[in-house]
């Protein structure tokens, strides 16, 4: 071993020692009990790590395992959309609706929207209910403000497009009109 190694694990050694109390800097050796609670020490600190990471692992196994369709379900979120707006223009199209089976094109896609809809409850995705009741950011969106005396300022009374929540956690907020008071406009 060259001076130089020698001197790095000397300087190692004092780098590891920092901490403890200063009365074994006179070459005293360590006593087998210093060495011994010295030790106990980092394999407490090494066991207390351990579980912490383990239970970290835990949680994300258990996070995987109960969201791991989160944005698969967000993006499914867009075919309901799209059947919903496909009902409404099938049935304000006037050069459809004379048609003798615009009924049953209607129920059809009616089965392919409930289907979807199954396939939701099954895995714990559901709509968000929000007409007449309070806005709430954490999960409406505010799009648009409507005069009206007739409900409590911040009041859900339009809901522009459905928010969803995937069990306990946001998928999608749901796009609101807000009520507030009627601004009394002056007369010059």
């Amino acid at each position: 071993m060259t001076m130089s190694e020698k001197k790095k694990t000397e300087e190692n050694g004092i780098a590891e020692k920092e901490g403890k109390p200063e009365e074994k800097i006179d070459n005293q050796e360590e006593t087998v009990e210093d060495k011994l609670k010295a030790a106990q020490e980092k394999l407490l600190r090494t066991m207390a790590e351990m579980e912490n990471q383990r239970r970290r692992f835990e949680k994300e196994k258990s996070d995987a395992y109960e969201y791991g369709g989160f944005s698969f379900a967000l993006e499914s979120l867009s075919l309901i959309d799209n059947i919903d707006r496909a009902i409404i223009s099938l049935k304000n199209d006037e050069s459809i609706k004379n048609h003798n089976n615009f009924s049953k094109i209607i129920d059809n896609i009616e089965i392919v929207k409930k289907d979807i809809v199954s396939i939701f409850k099954k895995n714990q995705i559901h709509s968000i209910e929000c007409i007449n009741k309070k806005f709430d950011p954490n999960f409406h969106q505010a799009m648009l403000e409507v005069e009206d005396n007739t409900k409590e300022p911040g009041t859900v009374i339009q809901e522009v497009q459905k928010g969803y929540m995937m069990k306990d956690r946001l998928l999608r907020p749901s796009l609101v009109g807000v009520s507030k008071k009627e601004q009394k406009k002056d007369k010059k």
